[in-house]
């Protein structure tokens, strides 16, 4: 018996191993080659040129990200949970938009934030706005969809985390948001994190001098190279796909138009469609193209950010369901209002 289970989990353990982003990158071809072989060459190149053109932000994302791992800076961000309520909540938004480090990471600084007595609306403004913006994601933005898309959405993200963070404040007695942790909280992501928090220190700009440092930096480099490309590429050529076989008409009746609707919508997509932040990004770029309107865009962006996996389960290893709630509420209120602003400024 225990034979056969053995025999049984061999296989489950290999697909656990697989990396399925690669396997979706191989798969994608094959699949065209056996339902359209002629549109397998068109899609590989669109996916190989666009990865090209953002060939250069993805270089400077990386390098930048490495950067401000090896010399610690992230350790700056505990400055942003000190002083008075309001001037926590103002620069846990803004450091929220700006960090560029994983949700997973953010797990054991953020529980030991809250164990130590930091506001929760200092910790909401930062949990709202941390996944929706960071350096890299800025710059691959900028390459796809404009600096000005990407600028607007820095911008939406600091203030979701600005209006969540004084919403939790203005209601810090309600049922709500009154002992607001689990009972047990979760552990912090050790393949990420190193079952550390990484926020504790001082930055040491020169990193080049210390071993260890160097180490992290290339680490860092050829880790973030790795997933970015990949999770790039098969958004190009998801991307491809959507262009050639999903109708223009389709998405411009649906996401289309000037109106409240498409906004609305947009939204409620964004949510639980969203997987890869970076990913999103391509294909956005495609729903563009193909009559989504701006404000659609925006919004599906935000409430897909705050609402992606990794950055849901940061919220829910460490709150109870009702804070949660609470957050993915905020998450669809500011991804509708930023979607109406964006479509009334672009």
């Amino acid at each position: 018996m225990t034979e056969l289970i053995q025999r049984l989990s061999e296989p489950l353990a290999l697909w656990q191993r697989i990396d399925k982003v690669l396997l979706a990158i191989v798969a994608i071809p094959v699949a065209l080659a056996l339902v359209d072989p002629e549109q397998v060459r068109p899609t590989v190149s669109f996916a190989g040129n666009a990865i090209a053109h953002t060939g250069v932000f993805i270089v400077f994302a990386v390098l930048a990200v490495a950067y401000m791992k090896a010399t610690g800076a992230e350790a700056l961000l505990a400055r942003a949970f000190e002083g008075r309520e309001t001037r926590m909540i103002l620069l846990a938004a803004l450091l929220g938009g700006l960090s560029p480090f994983c949700s997973c990471e953010v797990i054991p600084f953020i529980a030991a934030l809250l164990a130590l007595g930091a506001p929760l609306s200092a910790v909401m403004a930062f949990w709202l706005s941390s996944p929706l913006m960071d350096p890299a994601m800025f710059l691959i933005t900028s390459g796809t969809l404009g600096s000005e898309f990407a600028i607007a959405k820095t911008a939406a993200a600091v203030s979701v985390g600005i209006m969540g963070g004084f919403t939790v404040k203005l209601f810090t007695r309600s049922m709500v948001f009154t002992k607001p942790l689990k009972a047990t909280q979760a552990k912090g992501c050790g393949s990420c994190c190193g079952g550390s928090s990484p926020f504790s220190g001082r930055p040491h700009w020169a990193f080049w001098e210390e071993a260890d440092r160097r180490r992290s930096f290339r680490d860092t480099t050829v880790d973030n190279a790795f997933f970015l490309g990949k999770w790039l590429l098969l958004a190009y050529l998801i991307e491809a796909m959507m262009l050639e076989y999903i109708p223009a008409e389709l998405i411009a009746t649906v996401l289309g138009g000037s109106g409240p609707t498409p906004i609305l919508l947009g939204a409620l997509l964004g949510a639980p469609a969203y997987l890869n932040g970076y990913a999103a990004v391509p294909l956005v770029d495609a729903l563009l193209e193909q009559g989504m309107s701006n404000g659609a865009a925006m919004s599906f962006v935000i409430a897909g950010g705050i609402s992606s996996v990794p950055a849901a389960i940061a919220v829910w290893a460490l709150v109870k369901p009702r804070v949660f709630a609470a957050y993915l509420g905020f998450a669809m209120v500011g991804a509708v209002i930023a979607g109406v602003a964006w479509n009334a400024i672009a």
